[in-house]
């Protein structure tokens, strides 16, 4: 039997050890590797080729939004079973518009989150029975977001200063200029038409890029 591969992406390691508890006891489930934030799970991703990606929605430096928009070019083939705690419509919408194929509320029990990964990785879609349809309805209302105007870095950039770093550390974080990252925050705000950082902060809280 072929076993489903799964990494799981979560910024608690005793959340991910639970799931690991539970995904361990299935024949058909074999975890292949163990992410704490979205770039490693970005990078794990690359390297492990997993059938599917357990992902918290919400992590440091990288979310789980983002980091499931580069899986959908740097590892198709991996599916994403969003996780969160988070009923709001704004995090159903912006993880399943960046590929996932799933959404799982936090306080499911085992049994979802089993039949979750199993849906996905056979091609099915899996959405929590806790989500209503007036989250799905406002889904697939939404044809565009100010978001999409940013490119892959900004949105990264947009969200460590919605954390809080300097332009300095995102320079390091990032391996950037602190003249390059100064570059992106002007593109951004110009872009979003935000004139503080109050008003990104709120803007990235509204797009699910942070809590």
């Amino acid at each position: 039997m072929k076993r489903i591969r799964i990494l799981l992406a979560d910024d608690h390691a005793v959340v991910r050890q639970g799931f690991k508890m539970i995904l361990d006891a299935q024949a058909d489930m074999e975890i292949v590797g163990e992410a704490a934030n979205g770039r490693e799970a970005v990078e794990l991703a690359e390297q492990l080729r997993p059938d599917v990606v357990v992902m918290d929605v919400s992590m440091p430096e990288l979310n789980g939004i983002e980091a499931t928009r580069r899986l959908a070019t740097s590892a198709p083939r991996a599916r994403v079973v969003a996780l969160s705690m988070h009923k709001d419509s704004v995090y159903v919408r912006e993880i399943l518009r960046a590929g996932a194929r799933g959404y799982l509320l936090k306080d499911s029990g085992a049994a979802d989150l089993v039949a979750a990964i199993r849906a996905v990785a056979s091609g099915e879609s899996y959405l929590s029975p806790a989500v209503s349809n007036a989250v799905l309805d406002d889904y697939r209302r939404q044809a565009t977001n100010p978001i999409d105007l940013l490119t892959s870095r900004e949105r990264e950039v947009l969200q460590l200063l919605a954390e809080g770093k300097t332009n300095k550390e995102i320079a390091g974080v990032l391996n950037l200029s602190v003249y390059t990252v100064e570059a992106h925050r002007g593109r951004i705000m110009e872009k979003l038409n935000l004139h503080s950082i109050g008003e990104l902060v709120r803007f990235a809280v509204r797009n699910g890029l942070i809590e």
